[in-house]
């Protein structure tokens, strides 16, 4: 199935497997990239020599094209920048809207740019700042999201800008690819459905969590870092909610002296990045700590599988996902199953 964003990556299926922190490893990237689909390696939780030899590992598991997802706030931002540019990776995908200068300083390497967006006036912004494409997020996705439903979002995109939008955000299956193309979309992204398949990393308990829970059992919640973060609901994310503000500070100050010692960044580099994550926001300073080492909360559930000590970022789509194929098992069901609705879609109008 060709459509915008193949023709633009090179990938055989218009399918995104997004960039999760601790999940989108070299692994689950390359086996999704093998697949057919446009994997993306998630960066932020990586350190900078880390990422640089996850890259190569990626390109040692496949010839497919793949991208890498930064977090354009970040202080070594311009660093990973280079290593994409160096190690000749396709995509840079962003979960914040990067700036003017690192759009044309991939572009001028050839880096197709794709940053993820929430909103149709930041979808504006990096088109007009040379974005290829962008990843539209609904309030269905899981992690960070926004209050809009992808089905009001996505058309509000794909009619303001004229680059390939990419749908995000409750899509699991073909009808759901079909529906996002309706739309106008050039394809569709998935985050919750690529942790939940045999080739992820995450241990096998998490993912007995996540298929064991249905669509109320995923919320949306300020408690972690003050921003609306979408997640299973555990009890530390309700004792979360209800701790007092000076329980909240040492805990924050606990996992983000933890985070410091695994990344090996500085108090103050944590502090300038749990700022940079406020938006303008009205946050405590147990917020901004949180903010700063949310990696440790997702690292403790996705990578040592202690859901008791971490979070576990879902899209709503977890209440209805019920297995763990492989990457190419799910992408070849995803494009059979587009197929048969397009069929059955055209042999309705006869």
């Amino acid at each position: 199935m060709e459509t915008a964003l193949t023709k633009l990556v090179g990938v055989r299926h218009p399918i995104v497997q997004t960039g999760m922190g601790w999940v989108a490893g070299p692994r689950l990237v390359s086996a999704s990239a093998n697949a057919g689909a446009l994997g993306i390696l998630a960066s932020a939780t990586m350190t900078v020599q880390e990422l640089r030899s996850a890259v190569r590992e990626v390109k040692s598991r496949t010839d497919e094209p793949f991208g890498v997802n930064l977090r354009a706030d970040a202080g070594d931002a311009h660093d990973r920048v280079r290593i994409i540019i160096d190690e000749g990776v396709k995509v840079a995908s962003f979960a914040l809207a990067p700036s003017r200068e690192l759009i044309a300083e991939l572009k001028d390497a050839g880096v197709v740019v794709i940053p993820s967006i929430g909103a149709r006036r930041h979808a504006e912004k990096v088109a007009a700042w040379g974005a290829d494409a962008v990843i539209v997020q609904g309030g269905e996705g899981g992690g960070h999201t926004g209050e809009v439903a992808t089905t009001v979002l996505l058309p509000q995109v794909v009619d303001a800008v004229d680059i390939p939008v990419v749908a995000a955000g409750g899509f699991f299956d073909g009808r759901g690819l079909v529906a996002a193309l309706a739309y106008g979309a050039a394809g569709i992204a998935m985050g919750t459905r690529f942790l939940l398949t045999s080739d992820s990393t995450v241990p096998d308990a998490v993912k007995a969590q996540y298929l064991a829970a249905t669509v109320k059992d995923v919320t949306v919640t300020t408690a972690v870092d003050g921003l609306p973060h979408r997640m299973l609901r555990t009890d530390l994310v309700n004792s979360l909610e209800e701790a007092g503000r000076t329980r909240s500070l040492v805990r924050a100050l606990r996992r983000a002296a933890a985070f410091r010692k695994l990344s090996g960044l500085t108090w103050s580099r944590m502090i300038r990045d749990g700022l940079a994550m406020k938006h303008g926001k009205d946050l405590s300073w147990s917020q901004v700590l949180l903010a700063a080492n949310t990696p440790m909360l997702l690292r403790a559930s996705m990578v040592e599988g202690r859901t008791d000590l971490g979070v576990m970022a879902s899209g709503q789509v977890a209440g209805v996902i019920e297995d763990l194929p492989s990457c190419a098992e799910l992408v070849e069901r995803v494009m059979t199953d587009a197929e048969r609705v397009l069929q059955e879609l055209a042999a309705a109008k006869h």
